[in-house]
């Protein structure tokens, strides 16, 4: 016969009793569960949209530059690029570098976009046969990707909504580029015709690239069919990053060879330090509300566990007088502070979760581009850390109640047995 835990049944019987709907501490406890249920809901909301956050504008800055570049040393991160050659004898082992998705070549080449009524800078991205579409695809507002061949080079070009409509361009209308090489006094032109549209929100992004086949870059600069401004690597998880781009760089310091060019990996992390810094102070504002709502929910059980302990010291000194330890009798309190909060927390996480699945579902809370890199709050629906934030608020606030149950050791039972 399996052994009664005794604490556990009488919590139980007080968590159920009727009578305690009746009691002064029922109010008080319903206030307190309803801090700790909101507290668990600004919580949920809190991680899912800093996550969420995070992640969304991470993955658009990767999309435009990837997880990582190979380039030439001297380029110094200049979109005017010094060439390596694409055929690299590092290529094979590259790609089957743990947790590398996808190599890919391109180039970049900065000049004036031209119609009869605007110009404007714009950087264009010189993109290959291997080019991951995936990224642009998501964004495209109309139109389709070019295919890009080894021999005839396609005219097609990839502007963002922001470009169009500054420039008036509308899908299918041609604009020229002019383009300035060295110490050249006439600038180089061409023309190409409008075949995507996409907007990423990004507008400091979208404002700046334009997608062309790789070999307009290479003509523009003189260089063979074989140079490339370098390789972007995808990789399946942002934060091993670093340990990818140390085994790359030691990937390539072991096929370094005497006269040849050097090259560099440069993170997309490092590249646009600025984002990704910003993006990192983001968790200081998490953890201050996360500590704020858990310290707030557990004042407001302590206060609702110190009533009831005071409503029922009757019911302390009789279990007392029948020689029930105190370290039992805090034990049933506890138990029944743990039912309690556990009450409040289904209907937090109800009121969270359907809160987030709204937002994720429906874009309710819509946000300006300009200043914040998306035009919704974006959710992050991350069990792991759902259930984080559920495992941190029960243990702190029940910890938090430890303390005031020892309250119970200050109740003499000859007094309290008369107490009404």
């Amino acid at each position: 016969m399996r052994p009664v835990n005794t604490e556990l049944f009488i919590a139980r019987r007080i968590f159920s009793s009727g009578e305690n709907r009746s009691k002064l501490s029922n109010k008080i406890v319903n206030i307190a569960l309803f801090g700790i249920a909101l507290g668990l809901v600004v919580m949920i909301l809190s991680v899912a949209i800093v996550t969420g956050f995070k992640k969304e504008v991470g993955r658009k800055v990767v999309g435009f530059g990837s997880h990582l570049q190979i380039v030439n040393l001297d380029s110094n991160q200049s979109y005017e690029t010094q060439p390596i050659s694409r055929e690299q004898p590092f290529l094979d082992k590259l790609r089957k570098v743990g947790g590398v998705k996808h190599v890919q070549v391109f180039a970049t080449k900065p000049g004036v976009i031209h119609t009869d009524e605007q110009m404007m800078g714009l950087v264009l991205k010189g993109v290959g046969p291997d080019f991951d579409w995936s990224f642009f695809r998501e964004n495209l507002i109309e139109g389709e990707p070019f295919a890009v061949g080894d021999s005839a080079r396609s005219n097609k070009i990839w502007i963002s909504k922001q470009v169009a409509a500054d420039l008036k361009v509308k899908l299918g209308d041609k604009v020229d580029m002019f383009f300035l090489n060295g110490e050249e006094v006439v600038p180089r032109s061409r023309r190409f015709e409008v075949c995507g549209i996409y907007k990423t929100s990004l507008e400091e992004f979208d404002r700046l690239f334009a997608l062309v086949d790789i070999g307009h870059i290479q003509r523009l600069n003189n260089w063979t069919d074989d140079q490339v401004s370098g390789f972007e690597v995808l990789v399946d998880d942002i934060n091993q990053l670093d340990i990818q781009e140390k085994e790359i760089k030691n990937l390539l310091v072991s096929y370094m060879v005497e006269n040849g060019p050097v090259l560099q990996v440069v993170s997309i992390k490092s590249k646009y330090n600025q984002i990704f810094d910003w993006l990192s102070l983001l968790d200081m504002n998490v953890w201050v509300i996360l500590v704020l709502m858990v310290v707030v929910a557990g004042f407001n059980m302590v206060s609702g566990l110190l009533v009831i302990i005071l409503e029922r010291v009757q019911m302390i000194g009789i279990l007392k007088a029948m020689g029930l330890p105190e370290a039992n009798l805090r034990k049933i309190f506890l138990y029944f502070s743990g039912m309690l909060i556990l009450k409040a927390m289904v209907w937090g996480n109800i009121l969270g979760l359907a809160a987030c699945l709204v937002q994720y579902y429906f874009h309710v809370v819509k946000l300006d581009p300009a200043s914040y890199y998306v035009d919704h709050v974006a959710i992050n629906l991350s069990w792991g850390l759902f259930l984080l934030v559920n495992i941190g608020t029960i243990l702190t606030t029940l910890l938090m109640l430890v303390g005031p149950s020892f309250l119970i050791s200050r109740i003499s039972p000859e007094k309290t047995i008369r107490f009404e």
